[in-house]
């Protein structure tokens, strides 16, 4: 078992302390939203958040429940953006989706659940540490980032401009809203955690938003040349949904380009910090040329 797989492992295992328990009369929901979280991925959000709250010299037990709740999140998210009425994917990680398995009804349920248990998780975290203050606004970014101007805002963007001819401000606004806000959350939510001054959560929200940028446009061009069995999700989904992206726009090889300079960008602002954290450099980069 490599690093990165310890990693994981250790943080699906802090995650599986939050779940809920499988029980009552609304039991099927609660199976829906393991079943959801427990399907696998790289748990990059919540590695992220631990990294970066480590590179700050955090250290503490509130970091716990803000990391679970970062993943819910993302997972709500992917329940719902694997609707028949959003992207209708029948495998996500190279298992059936939430519709797929307990119908359409059930799924949208659990998406919501999975987004309000989050909060709710999040909120012990006011009982694990002793700087409440800095847990609040940790709090509000969580509650901010996910919502109608971060990612919610980017979904809503990204299905009405569907079918449409997108220009350069519309697709960044989509990336930036869409995917990178969650990276922006998990970031500075490990910042604050770990009494980041506000100069330097600034800095980590900028680091995130390339972050964000250039994974999603990376996952662009595996949806045009990856390979299903190794992404483990459909390929040509866009193109399917006759989804506009930056790859399809500017072509792969200038995709490719930027993906490589809003990278180094990242890389080089986190250079400039005093603080220093190899693991967090290297998965940044491993996170943006990733191949699956």
């Amino acid at each position: 078992m490599n690093n990165m797989d310890v990693k994981v492992k250790e943080i699906e295992d802090i995650i599986e302390q939050f779940l809920p328990r499988e029980e009552g009369y609304q039991i099927t929901v609660l199976k829906a939203m393991n079943y959801t979280m427990r399907a696998g991925g790289k748990r990059l959000r919540p590695m992220l958040m631990e990294e970066t709250y480590r590179l700050f010299n955090g250290s503490g037990e509130e970091i716990k429940p803000f990391m679970a709740a970062i993943e819910m999140i993302h997972t709500y998210s992917l329940i719902h953006d694997d609707l028949p009425a959003l992207d209708n994917d029948d495998y996500r990680r190279g298992k059936k989706t939430a519709h797929v398995v307990f119908g359409e009804a059930i799924a949208i349920l659990a998406g919501d659940g999975l987004l309000n248990y989050a909060f709710e998780t999040a909120a012990k975290a006011f009982t694990y540490g002793n700087n409440q203050e800095n847990i609040a606004k940790a709090f509000i970014v969580l509650t901010k980032k996910p919502g109608i101007y971060g990612m919610i805002g980017g979904q809503v963007a990204d299905v009405e401009l569907t079918g449409t001819r997108l220009n350069s401000d519309q697709i960044k606004f989509i990336y930036e809203c869409k995917t990178a806000a969650l990276v922006e959350a998990s970031m500075m939510i490990g910042a604050i955690l770990a009494g980041a001054s506000d100069e330097e959560v600034s800095l980590i929200e900028k680091i995130a938003r390339n972050i964000g940028l250039a994974f999603q446009i990376q996952d662009d061009i595996l949806d045009l040349v990856g390979e299903e069995d190794i992404i483990g999700k459909p390929v040509h989904s866009d193109e399917r949904n006759d989804k506009v992206t930056y790859a399809t726009i500017h072509g792969i090889e200038k995709a490719k380009i930027d993906v490589d300079r809003i990278s180094k960008e990242a890389v080089a602002d986190l250079d400039g910090l005093s603080y220093k954290n190899d693991f967090l450099r290297a998965l940044i980069i491993s996170l943006i040329n990733r191949e699956k």
